[in-house]
């Protein structure tokens, strides 16, 4: 996966909101493939946002998210210049960690 992630987080007043794009094909493990045979299951199954180092969200989710899933939430408190990162960990093990500053 060459972008795991866009993240942009936008501060107004004291709360910032935060949208982040994924790049994962999030496989349910019932679709076929050409030969019949199914495709394994492949998932984003955690979620983490953390402000400042600081851990503000966790997230479990399954094989029904849709691919290159998208998220948005709000963090209050946050302001121009925070730290907003966000890891996710998938059902094989791999994980992605990414960072962004507010604006």
């Amino acid at each position: 996966m060459a972008d795991p992630m866009r993240i942009r987080a936008q501060a107004a007043g004291d709360k910032a909101t935060v949208r982040v794009l994924m790049a994962h094909e999030m496989e349910t493990g019932q679709r076929r493939d050409s030969a019949g045979n199914l495709v394994p299951a492949w998932f984003i199954s955690e979620v983490t946002a953390t402000h400042n180092g600081k851990a503000v969200m966790t997230a479990e989710w399954g094989s029904a998210v849709s691919k290159n899933p998208f998220l948005q939430f709000t963090i209050k408190g946050a302001k121009a210049g925070d730290k907003v990162g966000i890891s996710w960990k998938d059902n094989k093990g791999e994980t992605r960690t990414d960072e962004a500053t507010v604006s």
